[in-house]
C-alpha cells in the first residue's frame, strides 16, 4: 500500500532566512490576493479567468516587479492552485467563497519541486531542510523520512516558523492485527471511555491560558489598531494559542497511539462535531435560549479535539494492520449493555447507570462504550436478555481465545 505521511519540524533559520521566508510569505499573500480580485471582479462574458490564463499572466507579472520575482516560482504557483482549489470547494458546495488573506494570518507557502528540496541531519538531535533561493536552515529535533521526499509546507504560528517536510512510501500490506476490540465512548468529562473501563482523561488545554488570554486581549483592545504595540499584543495572544494547540495536539497523538498497540479493531461514535458545537445565540427575532451555557459547551467540545483524535486513531490503526469503525450514536449512552432496553431514565448522572428493566448498574461511559463495541462487531443484545452472536463476534471471541493461550 501507498504510505504518506507529513512530519512537522520546527525551523531555526538565520534572521536573513527569516527575513526571506517573511518576503516570500507576504508575495504568495499579495498574489492570491491579486487572483482573487481578479476573479472576482474583473470577470466578465466571454472572458474566462482561470488557473491556466492567470498562470501564464504570472510570467509577466514577475517581469515587471522585482519583489514578485524574487520569490520561488513554485511557491508562487502554489498560490494560484490554492485559489483555484478553493473556487473549486465553493462551487461544489463545500465551502464558502474564498476570502482575502490578511498578514499574519496563516503566513506560509507551499515548495513542490523536488529538484529543489532536500534533507539530511546534521548532528544527533538536528536537521536540515533545504529551500529555493535559501538554502539549508536548520531543524529543531530529528525524525528521519520513511520516504521519498514529496514536498515542504513552510508555515508560521506562534512567533516560530514550521516546516511540514511530506514523503511517501510504498510499503507491503500490514497483516490483520490480532488483539483485542475496544469501544470508545469519547465525552467532555472523559476524553476516552474504553469499554474495558480504562478512561483516558484530558488535561484542561483551554483553561490553562484563559485568564491569561482574557487579559491579553482586554489590553489588545486598548491598543490602536495596525500600530507596533498592537501587533506585539496580538504576537503574544497568538502564542497563548499556540501553546495550548501544541498540548492538546501532544496528548491526541500519544492517546490514540496508546490504543492502537493495545487494540486491533476500535469502535467509536460518528459524531458530527460541527453540529454539535453550533452557537445557539439564535437571531434577533428568535434569540436563542441558554446561550451562555451553550457556548461553554462549545468550548469543552471543541478544546478536546474529537476530529483530530478520529483522523490520528485511524492512520495509527491502520499502519498496523488494525480497524476503525464508526457506528451510529443514536442511544448508546440510554441502552443498558446487559439486556438491551433502552431509557432516558436509566442514565442516572453523567456517572451512573442502573437500568430500569433488569436493575444492571455500570459507569454510564463505560456501559456506553460496551454498547459501541457491540455495534462495531456486529453483537446485539435482546430486550430479553438473549444475546445473538453474529460471525463477526464468534471471530472475535476465538482470536481472543487463542490469544490467552
Amino acid at each position: 500500500m501507498l504510505v504518506q505521511r507529513a512530519y512537522v519540524y520546527r525551523l531555526e533559520p538565520t534572521p536573513e532566512q527569516e527575513t526571506f521566508l517573511s518576503q516570500t510569505a507576504g508575495a504568495c499573500r499579495a498574489l492570491y490576493n491579486l487572483a482573487l480580485e481578479q476573479r472576482s471582479q474583473w470577470w466578465r462574458p466571454g472572458r474566462s479567468i482561470n488557473l491556466k490564463s492567470q498562470s501564464h499572466e504570472l510570467t509577466d507579472l514577475r517581469d515587471q516587479v522585482e519583489w514578485m520575482r524574487a520569490a520561488p516560482v513554485h511557491a508562487l504557483q502554489s498560490a494560484l492552485k490554492d485559489l483555484d482549489r478553493a473556487f473549486l470547494n465553493f462551487f461544489a458546495g463545500r465551502a464558502g467563497f474564498p476570502r482575502f488573506k490578511r498578514k499574519g494570518d496563516g503566513d506560509g507557502f507551499h515548495l513542490k519541486d523536488k529538484a529543489y528540496l532536500g534533507f539530511k541531519r546534521l548532528n544527533r538531535s538536528k536537521g536540515a531542510v533545504r529551500l529555493p533561493k535559501v538554502g539549508w536552515v536548520k531543524l529543531r529535533g530529528w525524525r528521519p523520512l520513511c520516504g521519498e521526499l514529496r514536498n515542504v509546507t513552510i508555515s508560521k504560528r506562534g512567533g516560530h516558523w514550521y516546516a511540514a517536510v511530506a514523503w511517501q512510501a510504498e510499503v507491503a500490506d500490514p497483516a490483520p492485527s490480532p488483539l483485542p476490540p475496544v469501544g470508545i465512548d469519547r465525552g467532555v468529562a472523559i476524553f476516552a471511555a474504553c469499554s474495558t473501563g480504562d478512561n483516558h482523561i484530558a488535561p484542561p488545554f483551554f483553561k490553562r491560558i484563559e485568564t491569561k488570554l482574557a487579559n491579553a486581549q482586554r489590553v489588545l483592545a486598548r491598543r490602536i489598531k495596525g500600530s507596533a504595540r498592537w501587533r506585539r499584543q496580538k504576537a503574544r495572544i497568538a502564542k497563548l494559542h499556540s501553546i495550548a494547540a501544541n498540548a492538546r495536539r501532544d496528548f491526541l497523538h500519544k492517546t490514540a497511539l496508546a490504543i492502537a498497540k493495545n487494540h486491533g479493531t476500535v469502535g467509536i461514535e460518528r459524531l458530527q462535531v460541527r453540529n454539535m458545537s453550533r452557537s445557539a445565540k439564535g437571531t434577533v427575532a428568535e434569540p436563542g435560549k441558554n446561550v451562555a451555557a451553550k457556548a461553554g459547551l462549545n468550548r469543552s467540545i471543541l478544546d478536546k479535539g474529537w476530529s483530530t483524535f478520529r483522523t490520528l486513531l485511524a492512520y495509527k490503526l491502520a499502519d498496523r494492520g488494525g480497524t476503525l469503525i464508526e457506528v451510529d450514536p443514536a442511544y448508546t449512552s440510554q441502552t443498558c449493555s446487559g439486556c438491551g432496553h433502552v431509557s432516558k431514565q436509566s442514565r442516572k448522572s453523567q456517572s451512573e447507570f442502573e437500568c430500569v428493566a433488569c436493575g444492571h448498574t455500570a459507569n454510564a461511559d463505560t456501559n456506553a462504550a460496551i454498547n459501541i463495541l457491540n455495534r462495531a462487531v456486529g453483537y446485539t443484545v435482546s430486550a430479553r436478555g438473549s444475546n445473538r452472536t453474529s460471525g463477526r463476534k464468534r471471530e472475535l471471541s476465538e482470536m481472543e481465545a487463542a490469544n490467552a493461550n
